[in-house]
């Protein structure tokens, strides 16, 4: 006859107790009840697991070697059923996500930051890239979620408004505009300019072009190199660089930082969080659940994002 799960853990408790009346306590059941229990799962296997004395009850040599192995058997059980509950919750597993600006200070940062702390059992994988290829990726799965500057008519699925954040110009040191408290977009005409082809590149370029009437804009002077990278550029005199308040997180040597502004003041990009619906991955809803924590959209009607 099969032996229970329930029946191991029975065993397992009273031969922690050396005692049926304080396992039965122990496991809020009646000592005949456990008695009968034991009995019974004795009679299955065909043979003693405990010897009953006046004293107490203590396991056979054969009961201990069987109490043993039960025990290693309930113990694996449980944690395999724990890791299971919490990768089906989203307290463990992967999650891979498409950033689209730099971690050096900012609110993602943050997010990722209070994600790890709350989940710290969930691997996270970061890549980085264009827009356009980050909605690819997301398009085809590659990705779980992706935060992306708004808006973005590629995109119908599901998403949600985050934060936005302020256009800065990277200038050198030694630049006439850093004697200035912010840099006005109009002063920026024929600078050079570094862009990237990574990240929100083309975003400051079609800002840059709206911002100036459709003018001739800065000479661009286009990289497919990181943020970090063209802020050393930078500092030695290469160029401008726009970027997001979030890069001034880290010191660049020889790198001043300018708000840009127009006649309304500060230039601001919004950035959403993009996901499928259709998404499986249960890692991904404890990141969605705290950003909508963090970053509520009070635009959206009730139930939408």
């Amino acid at each position: 006859m099969p032996v229970e799960f329930r029946e191991l853990r029975w065993a397992i408790t009273a031969s922690q107790h050396r005692s049926l009346r304080q396992a039965a306590e122990t496991l809020r059941i009646k000592q005949s009840t456990l008695s009968r229990r034991l009995r019974h799962l004795e009679y299955k296997l065909g043979g003693a697991l405990f010897k009953r004395t006046n004293g107490g009850t203590r396991p056979t040599i054969e009961g201990q070697e069987f109490l043993d192995a039960a025990r290693r058997i309930v113990d694996d059980t449980e944690a395999l059923a724990s890791r299971l509950k919490a990768h089906s919750r989203g307290e463990s597993g992967r999650l891979t996500i498409g950033i689209h600006t730099s971690l050096s200070a900012g609110n993602l940062r943050a997010t990722l930051l209070e994600h790890r702390h709350r989940f710290p059992d969930v691997e996270t994988h970061l890549v980085d890239g264009l827009s356009d290829h980050l909605i690819s990726d997301l398009a085809s799965s590659a990705i779980d979620v992706a935060f992306v500057a708004e808006p973005n008519p590629r995109w119908s699925d599901r998403s949600l408004l985050l934060w936005s954040e302020r256009v800065v110009a990277a200038l050198p040191a030694n630049h006439p505009l850093t004697g200035r408290d912010v840099v006005h977009w109009g002063e920026l005409k024929r600078e050079p300019l570094l862009m990237s082809q990574r990240g929100p590149g083309p975003e400051f370029h079609k800002l840059l072009i709206s911002k100036m009437g459709g003018s001739d804009p800065c000479p661009p002077l286009r990289h497919d190199v990181v943020l970090d990278r063209l802020l050393s550029l930078v500092g030695v005199s290469w160029g401008i660089l726009l970027a997001l308040e979030s890069a001034t997180g880290a010191a660049y040597p020889g790198v001043t930082f300018r708000e840009v502004h127009d006649a309304e003041g500060p230039t601001r990009l919004s950035f959403r969080a993009y996901w499928r619906e259709d998404n499986c991955n249960p890692s991904l809803r404890p990141l969605l659940d705290l950003l909508r924590e963090r970053y509520p959209d009070l635009s959206a009607a009730p139930g939408t994002d």
